[in-house]
């Protein structure tokens, strides 16, 4: 324990910290902490403050100040700030920096997890009035070991189970909310994931079960300049559960003292999942979900969706037909046609066989190894023995396998679907008949579904509503790339059936020159004539409010790829 105070005279300096990275640290810019602490201390000037993993202190000095703001007295800071920090070095730079400042706090070097809430056995410490702070962010790869172990266990003991994937920060927020009394304010920095990702859905269910009312301030832009993420502001106080939350939203951290009262929406809460909707504002929401209500479906209620094949070794079982020529493989006893690994080659709205011969020419990975009858053939066994010397059946997936050559065959689709992308998923007609590989997703049409939703989806599913509902249920990766897993692209929303039919009726002898369009890059142009027809002629829609969702999927994408050029 360092308690420092204003007559004790200043640690050393130890200079820069070291791996702040690598621990998560991004100190937090002065406005953000200001805004947070104010809120979190409201008039109160007896409050006692917790900052978790206070790291440099700056919420601390906020603190601080805004009791004095207040009318607490100098003497009294040390008895009513506390900071925690498992990092030694940082926390006698905090100690630094508050005696540089005049102001004082108790400040633990501590593992947080390792200390008991108040009003448990062997508790240190009485509940707060308030918790600050910005948890660090390690991702679950990092975040392992005992580390992960006791975090997890803090969760559990205050009725939240985090899945493997959580990050860092899950049980730190959980936990700190421990410390608090039953009428004290949380104030905290979160990553956006916080909305996004399904690991923190325990978190999402657990904030609306604890708090009375709960803020959250979203960003326009990033707010840390070396952090890779964005981040939204978590403001909630009391106890006892709530079903709606307020929104802010800012473009940056300039913009938070000049909030008003009123200045917030109030949002009802799903029963579950994600509420990536919150970074739309309040109109643009509101006519999202209007308009999926009334003339879009869940794309699940057209057909299933499901992984490609998995091989567990794609440049051994994935073969060019020079490769199948050598080896005397058979086609349909020894390999069956499929879709090339990746997508790149999909620049049509249909994969045909005309597309999928081509491809074979051009001396494509156009077949898959999956053998059913003459095994005993001289070639095939010929190509098991390069497999062998290759160490393929030694692959994760080919070692668990009852024959590591035979790979799981997914179902061949009526479409394909784009799963990973810089701009959008697309849908393509798979009009060849192939098989594919896990670079895809495919979904098969339900029974009774017209066979026209295979010839219209993919030109109709390229409209606004359908490209904003995919950044809105995707999820953002390196380099700004939108992923849609499977549960994901099971609610992407599509034209309904009848509205599909209409639209199609219009846009079918257009086809041809909207897919050259497609081919030839010029995507928007093919947008905007679909969200034409689709949104005006078929739902009609305003074009006020066409062109409101086109500009809220282009902020959103936009705001995913700079944050892709952020990394």
């Amino acid at each position: 324990m360092v308690n420092v105070a204003t007559a004790e005279e200043a640690p050393a300096d130890l200079g820069v910290l070291e791996n702040v990275k690598d621990r998560g640290a991004f100190f937090t810019p002065p406005a953000i902490a200001e805004y947070l602490a104010r809120w979190a201390i409201g008039k109160n000037a007896h409050a006692r403050i917790l900052d978790p993993t206070c790291g440099d202190g700056a919420f601390l000095v906020q603190a601080g100040q805004e009791l004095l703001r207040r009318g607490s007295e100098r003497s009294q800071l040390a008895e009513q700030i506390v900071g925690v920090d498992i990092h030694g070095p940082t926390i006698r730079d905090a100690a630094k920096r508050l005696f540089a400042d005049g102001l004082g706090a108790e400040l633990l070097e501590s593992d947080f997890f390792a200390i008991t809430p108040p009003g448990q056995l062997f508790d240190s410490m009485p509940a707060f009035d308030a918790v600050i702070g910005n948890p660090p962010f390690i991702r679950y790869q990092q975040h392992v070991g005992e580390a992960r172990k006791n975090s997890a266990e803090a969760a559990l003991r205050q009725g939240v189970r985090l899945s493997g994937l959580a990050s860092s920060w899950a049980a730190i927020l959980v936990h700190a909310a421990a410390f608090l009394g039953p009428d004290g304010r949380l104030a905290m920095v979160m990553p956006a994931e916080l909305l996004s990702v399904g690991y923190a859905e325990p978190i999402r269910q657990w904030l609306r079960r604890r708090f009375a009312a709960v803020k959250l301030v979203v960003f326009e832009r990033l707010q840390f300049d070396d952090a890779l993420e964005n981040v939204v502001l978590l403001l909630a106080r009391g106890s006892g559960g709530c079903d709606a939350f307020s929104l802010y939203y800012v473009e940056s951290a300039d913009d938070l003292l000049a909030i008003e009262p009123f200045d917030e929406s109030a949002v009802a809460l799903a029963g579950t999942g994600k509420w990536t909707d919150f970074f739309l504002g309040t109109d643009n929401r509101r006519l999202f979900r209007e308009v999926v209500a009334d003339h879009f479906a869940p794309l699940e209620t057209l057909g299933n969706l499901a992984l490609g094949t998995v091989t567990g070794a794609n440049s051994y079982f994935a073969l060019t037909e020079t490769t199948r020529t050598n080896f005397r493989l058979v086609p349909g006893s020894h390999v069956i046609p499929i879709s090339p690994p990746g997508t790149r080659h999909l620049k049509d709205l249909a994969f045909s066989q005309s597309d999928w011969r081509r491809l074979r020419d051009d001396g494509e990975s156009v077949w898959l190894l999956y053998p059913t009858d003459l095994e005993d053939a001289e070639g095939f066994q010929r190509y098991l023995a390069e497999g062998r010397t290759l160490g393929v059946p030694n692959a994760y997936k080919c070692r668990v396998r009852p024959i590591w050559y035979r790979p799981p065959l997914a179902q061949i689709p009526d479409l394909f679907f784009t799963y990973m992308s810089h701009r959008f998923p697309r849908l393509i007609a798979n009009t060849a008949r192939t098989a594919y590989l896990n670079s895809m997703h495919g979904i098969t049409l339900r029974t009774g579904v017209d066979v026209v939703a295979r010839e219209a989806l993919p030109l109709l599913s390229m409209n606004s509503v359908t490209m904003l509902g995919a950044e809105l249920h995707g999820r953002s990766y390196g380099g700004g790339i939108l992923k849609m897993e499977p549960s994901e692209a099971a609610q992407l929303p599509v034209p309904r059936l009848d509205r599909l039919a209409e639209a199609w009726s219009v846009l079918r002898p257009e086809r041809s020159r909207l897919n050259h369009q497609l081919e030839d890059g010029r995507w928007t142009g093919v947008v905007a004539r679909v969200d034409e027809v689709l949104l005006g002629q078929v739902a009609e829609i305003p074009p006020n409010k066409i062109s409101a969702l086109h500009d809220a999927a282009q902020e959103l994408r936009a705001r995913r790829l700079a944050r892709g050029e952020a990394k």
